[in-house]
């Protein structure tokens, strides 16, 4: 698939909803429609961080299919709009991303921001909604959750140490299994809520998870581990039995309201 054409708002990945697993990927592509052309920036702005994760849709792919889960990848650039932002959040469209000004953002008009979130962001989400119900009715109990993504080794200038990170808020089911079976080979160091805090109000993991009481976790790969499709390949083959165990667990599969720091602000 071409990484840049737009076909869709979301991709959908068939698996067996039965098993009670969803993989999301909210920032899996690079792509713009086409009116939009490269949003100002040149080409080379689009094989950065900026515009997409890295190697999270090959790690995605991956692992839906070693997993047999059903997954959604998003089909658009995050410069385009951010789905994994709330619609009330300041960097839903950003103008100025890690030191580069986007051009086709800048200045945006109240109606091409409501615009973008009408034909972009509003659809992604009835996507993810919709996988999930789809997984909750197969499997008779509640999903568990997991949202792949990637992170930039170098941000501002500064150096980050981990390889993987697990940014969570307040439902620790997943999230401490995931951390602990991550370090046991010694060989990994993980970041527990890094290298991002994980309590985002309106994110896709607090619009889709949090408030409905769904076990779930974000993970996040360095980039430079899963830039190819052989990285992407070792991390799905790493993480793949990992989450297959926590989601054979019982408690994954439970309602339960943790609520959010972001709600006890």
């Amino acid at each position: 698939m071409n990484a840049f054409a737009f076909t869709s708002p979301s991709e959908l990945i068939p698996g067996d909803p039965a098993n009670g697993l969803v993989l999301i990927a909210d920032h899996a592509r690079r792509a713009l429609p086409e009116p939009y052309g490269a949003l100002g920036l040149p080409a080379a702005e689009l094989e950065r961080h900026i515009a997409y994760d890295i190697g999270v849709e090959d790690v995605t792919r991956a692992l839906a299919e070693r997993l047999g889960a059903t997954a959604v990848l998003c089909g658009f650039s995050r410069l385009l709009i951010d789905p994994n932002r709330g619609i009330s959040d300041p960097t839903l469209i950003r103008q100025l991303y890690d030191g580069t000004i986007i051009p086709g953002n800048y200045p945006l008009s109240p109606e091409e921001r409501q615009s973008r979130i009408e034909r972009f962001y509003l659809p992604y989400h009835k996507a993810v909604a919709e996988t999930v119900a789809t997984v909750e009715n197969a499997h008779g109990r509640a999903p568990l959750i997991v949202s792949m993504h990637s992170f930039t080794p170098f941000l501002l200038g500064r150096k980050r140490p981990w390889e993987v990170g697990i940014p969570w808020d307040n439902d620790p089911r997943a999230v401490t299994p995931l951390i602990e079976a991550l370090q046991a080979g010694g060989d990994l160091t993980v970041g527990d809520n890094e290298p991002y805090d994980g309590a985002y109000p309106g994110d896709t993991m607090h619009r889709h998870a949090t408030t409905r009481g769904f076990a779930h976790a974000l993970i996040e790969i360095r980039q430079d581990l899963i830039a190819d499709r052989a990285g992407a390949a070792v991390w799905a083959a790493r993480l793949a039995p990992i989450l297959e165990a926590i989601n054979a667990r019982s408690d994954m599969h439970e309602v339960k309201h943790f609520g959010s720091r972001t709600d006890q602000s």
